[in-house]
Order: C-alpha cells, then sequence, then structure tokens
C-alpha cells in the first residue's frame, strides 16, 4: 500500500506546497509561522511549532548517524513516529526498524530514494518526507511515492458451467481512474477464486462506453482490495480503495467514487483451474460484462461457451474481515 506522504517545504515556497498538494500530498512540513500560508491553499494537515504535528510531541526526529540512534528508536514506545535523515541510502538500520515494527518515515530527494524505502523488507516504511527543491522534482517524488503496483498471481481456468439465474442485486463500482485495456477488479462468490471482470471501457450497440465502471457482480460477491485483503462489493462506497489489475496481474489502486445497487437478471459462471479447483462468479446478464481470458482477450458473459479459458486469482480460501486466514472453512 502506498505510504504516508508529507512533503517538507523548507523553505517556504509557494509553488512547490502546490505542486506536492496537486500531487496527492496531503500533509505539509513547513517552517514556523508558515501554517497559514499553507492552509490558505485548501485543507491540508500541516507539521510546524504550531502545526496539526509538532516535533517532540507527535513525533521524533533523527540524522541516523550511528548504531546509538537506533537504539534509540527500539528503546523508545512502539507507536512512536520517527522521522529519519539518513545521510546516504541507508538500508539495514531500516531494515531492523521496520522488522521491528517501528513507524518510520523517511526523508527522500530522489524518485529512487522514493522507491528504495518503499521496499523495504517488501513491506517499506510507514512513510516518506518528501524534499525537492522544484515544482518539477516533487511531482515526481510525489508520483513515485503515490504509485501503488501490486502483482497477483493469475492462473487460466476452462468455463464448465454459464447457467441462467433469477433477479438479484447487482453492483456497478464507479471508480475515479479511467480504466484502459483489459484491466477490471476480481470478483467471486468465494475468496478462493476471483475473476477478473473488465471495465466496460469498449463501444457496443447499445450503450456509450464508460471507462471508470465495473459492472462488479451480484451484492454478496468477495473483491479484491490493495495489500491483498477483501470486502464483500456491498461494503464498498465512496472514497473505497479497490485494486484495479490487467491481464499481466499487474495491480494498481483506485478510489471507488460511486456505487450502484440495482435489480438485474443475474447469471452464473463456474471455471475449473489447473489445480483442479472449480470456481464461480455471479454476474449481471449483459453484453457489457465482459471476462478476460489469457492475453487479455476478454469475452462477453452473453457469448461465454463452455470450454471458454478465463483468468482469476486462485488462493487457500479463509477470510476474517477481508484479512486471509488459516482455519478449515469449505465455500461451494
Amino acid at each position: 500500500m502506498a505510504p504516508v506522504l508529507w512533503a517538507r517545504i523548507f523553505p517556504w515556497d509557494k509553488e512547490i506546497a502546490l505542486s506536492a498538494l496537486e500531487s496527492g500530498v496531503e500533509t505539509l512540513w513547513v517552517p514556523e509561522g508558515c501554517g497559514g500560508k499553507a492552509r490558505e491553499l485548501g485543507r491540508v494537515v500541516t507539521v510546524s511549532t504550531d502545526g496539526d504535528f509538532r516535533e517532540g510531541r507527535d513525533f521524533r526526529v533523527t540524522a541516523m548517524e550511528n548504531k546509538d540512534d537506533e537504539a534509540a528508536i527500539l528503546s523508545s514506545p512502539p507507536e512512536t513516529m520517527w522521522v529519519v535523515f539518513p545521510r546516504e541510502r541507508e538500508v539495514i538500520p531500516l531494515e531492523n526498524l521496520v522488522a521491528w515494527r517501528r513507524k518510520i518515515m523517511v526523508a527522500a530527494r530522489t524518485a529512487e530514494e522514493v522507491r528504495l524505502y518503499r521496499g523495504i523488507l517488501e513491506k517499506g516504511v510507514h512513510g516518506i518526507v518528501l524534499e525537492a527543491g522544484d515544482t518539477a522534482r516533487m511531482r515526481e517524488l510525489a508520483s513515485a511515492a503515490r504509485s501503488v503496483v501490486e502483482k497477483v498471481r493469475l492462473v487460466e481456468a476452462r468455463v464448465t458451467e454459464v447457467s441462467l439465474l433469477g433477479i438479484g442485486d447487482r453492483v456497478c463500482v464507479d471508480t475515479c481512474t479511467l480504466i484502459e485495456g483489459s484491466s477490471g477488479m476480481l470478483v467471486g462468490n468465494s475468496s478462493a477464486g476471483l475473476f477478473l471482470v473488465c471495465a466496460e471501457n469498449v463501444p457496443n450497440p447499445y450503450v456509450l462506453p464508460r471507462p471508470f465502471r465495473i459492472n462488479a457482480g451480484a451484492v454478496h460477491s468477495y473483491c479484491r482490495l490493495p495489500g491483498g485483503r477483501t470486502a464483500y462489493l456491498s461494503e464498498l462506497a465512496s472514497g473505497s480503495e479497490v485494486l484495479l489489475v490487467d491481464e499481466a496481474g499487474e495491480g494498481e489502486v483506485s478510489t471507488v467514487g460511486r456505487v450502484k445497487v440495482e435489480r438485474r437478471p443475474l447469471l452464473l459462471v463456474r471455471a475449473r483451474a489447473a489445480s483442479g479447483n472449480t470456481h464461480s462468479v455471479i454476474l449481471q446478464n449483459a453484453e457489457t460484462i465482459r471476462l478476460v481470458g489469457p492475453g487479455g482477450a476478454a469475452v462477453s458473459v452473453a457469448k461465454l461457451s463452455v470450454g471458454d479459458p478465463v483468468l482469476l486469482a486462485e488462493e487457500a480460501a479463509g477470510r476474517h474481515f477481508g484479512v486471509a486466514v488459516e482455519e478449515t472453512i469449505r465455500e461451494n
């Protein structure tokens, strides 16, 4: 998941601050007396002597110059947030601190440093403090920090059944992203098998494309969220985050702008994976709903046939409030 982001604007520069805010940074660390200037730019959290966050009260700062600095962090309460200004691209000390579940934010001045700190122990640090001398660099840093790429292993499965069902409540997820190609959401009747449902981003004779929309399935269905979590489609709302995935399994985070639940005719699709496991999904029976196959070829459920290949994410079943757990669960 994307780290917490602060932009440190020292000395104060209105244009750099604006570029940070426009790039999605919500917290500005500014010099004493500049909190009011920062708040004039919009709804923003400030870090300063008179801001929302204050050094000494809400966080502590270290240069991470030697082993004593690392020891000081490890000896502090686990909930203490530390801002680290490394002399160089320190990795091992940060790995130690992340391994011990310390709340670490690190100052970064280049996109390479941002990517380095995001990858610490494959989990990344708690947050990154962006430092840039001009607007272009600030945008570059923020882009590197906010881009979330999550790899999901997709497998091929063969359709074994397509059955018409009655009327039910289905969910359209309208995202704040214009979705291209065969990308969409991972949805299924069980967390053990989530089908790649494509966005409604191609023309057809009946309705205009809606490239921000995934007609995702029945209200009870699971969908994949960032960080390996799941949710029921019925739980999504404006401001929720979902994971968009392409045919290669590359995922990015998208914010939900609107959720539409409407009563529509449904159908059931079952497919068997190479593992021998059979998975299923319930979708609206309409031409615009498409499942993605190998290579990115998407087929409408109206034309789906037994034997057609589709892509899905397969894992062991078992979720507790959306988090994978190891326990005996059988879902059919």
